[in-house]
């Protein structure tokens, strides 16, 4: 049996399964259209930075390549003619100097391997060089991570200002409403006043007997239009009791409890009208007793409570009894609620510990759990994939380098200058 539970303003009643679904519903729904929103972003702007970096490496790599095919079709022309020359000089020098002794060989000897001491030296300070760019490049695809990241923080942050405009927009038009409507009471009451006014001027130019009956009249007209939905209980002329007498009702139309009235239009205020009010209350089983009269108490000044009985005049009996209905109806619903407390408490926890809520809840839960796992996945996937391409990259730029430490071993650096970066010098020969 589900529980119901009722809304303190407008008293529906409906069931509190339905309450915690449809919320439950609402946040999961919102969530999960930001989460797609929020992976799709992320999904673009990781497929444009792949594709932009793979359209780099490949240029870069072209480059690289066409450049070390030029370097190599060089180095083996300079190789070549060297070899020649260095032949040439050799035949020409064994010729010319056969009988050279062996210190001034161990002199070339020596100054040839202090030479290549150097070069060595050079390829190793190069490669020092290149492993710091190697760093920096690193540190650059960090920053463009965090960069994505604040990016990322700054949507999400527009999205939550659009919806908290909207919001105040919501409300501000609310109020607006709610200043219509206040003022249209505002109308009615001047309205009422009016009428108040000329029914009034009306009775005053009758006999007094007259002028209490059109009193009577108005009471129970103005009962009815401000209380449409309660009962006036009207008393015939010459039938000893009150004038009237107001069932209160709630929104269901049960009765909650009455207000009886009773009308003087007379100059001078008499305590007797105040004991035969309250008498009359006992004898009909009403809950309060309403005087209205023309001329109040010396100690009244308006409306207020004497000896039990409230006394008002006509221009204050509206609000007077919208007060007093409120009260009514709120000590009605309080002793509506110690009803069947003990059982009502017994089925809410019945149902609290039950196998039904305890499902319910698991399957929300799981659903969060289901979506978190997702998200893990998709994250570590990418960080595969980075991980993957710089794997790629840093294979590449080892083997660049012993390239390049090959080609200036060979060759020296005084001839060839290898440069890799886009910041620094290209792969051209020096004259």
């Amino acid at each position: 049996m589900p529980t119901q539970i009722k809304c303190p303003s407008c008293q529906f009643e409906f069931p509190l399964e339905d309450a915690l679904h449809d919320e439950l519903n609402e946040a999961i729904g919102k969530e999960k259209e930001q989460l797609e929103k929020e992976r799709q972003d992320l999904r673009e702007k990781m497929l444009a930075y792949q594709k932009k970096k793979s359209e780099e490496f490949d240029q870069e790599k072209k480059i690289f390549e066409e450049k070390l095919r030029a370097v190599e079709a060089q180095t083996e022309q300079r190789i070549e003619q060297e070899k020649k020359k260095q032949q040439a000089d050799l035949e020409t020098q064994y010729k010319q100097k056969f009988a050279a002794d062996f210190e001034n060989q161990l002199r070339v000897l020596r100054e040839s391997n202090e030479e290549k001491e150097n070069k060595l030296k050079e390829a190793q300070q190069k490669e020092l060089d290149f492993l710091r760019k190697e760093a920096a490049l690193k540190d650059k695809e960090a920053n463009l991570e965090l960069q994505v990241q604040k990016q990322l923080q700054e949507a999400r942050q527009s999205i939550m200002e659009s919806v908290r405009k909207q919001e105040q927009e919501k409300l501000a038009l609310k109020e607006t409403e709610h200043s219509l409507k206040l003022k249209e009471l505002e109308k009615q009451l001047d309205d009422q006043k009016k009428l108040a006014d000329e029914m009034r001027r009306k009775a005053e130019q009758g006999s007094m007997q007259l002028q209490g009956e059109i009193q009577e009249l108005a009471l129970e007209s103005l009962l009815r239009d401000h209380f449409r939905f309660d009962a006036i209980i009207e008393v015939g002329k010459g039938v000893k009791g009150a004038d009237c007498m107001l069932e209160v009702r709630n929104q269901f139309g049960q009765a909650c409890g009455k207000i009886i009235f009773e009308s003087k239009r007379t100059e001078h205020f008499s305590v007797e009208w105040i004991e035969k009010l309250k008498a009359d209350m006992r004898s009909q089983g009403a809950d309060i007793a309403v005087l209205v009269t023309k001329s109040m108490p010396k100690d009244v000044k308006q409306f207020g409570q004497k000896e039990g009985v409230w006394i008002c005049s006509f221009q204050e009996v509206a609000a007077l009894v919208q007060v007093l209905r409120d009260g009514i109806l709120r000590v009605y619903q309080a002793n509506k609620n110690q009803e069947n407390k003990g059982d009502k408490m017994h089925l809410l926890y019945d149902y609290l510990t039950s196998n039904e809520f305890a499902e319910q809840w698991k399957a929300i839960r799981e659903g969060f759990m289901q979506m978190k796992l997702s998200i893990q996945r998709e994250r570590d996937a990418m960080e595969k994939l980075w991980k993957a391409r710089e794997k790629q990259l840093e294979k590449v730029l080892i083997n660049a380098a012993h390239v390049r430490g090959s080609i200036e071993g060979i060759a020296g650096s005084e001839h060839i200058n290898l440069q890799f970066n886009e910041d620094e010098t290209p792969l051209l020969p020096e004259s």
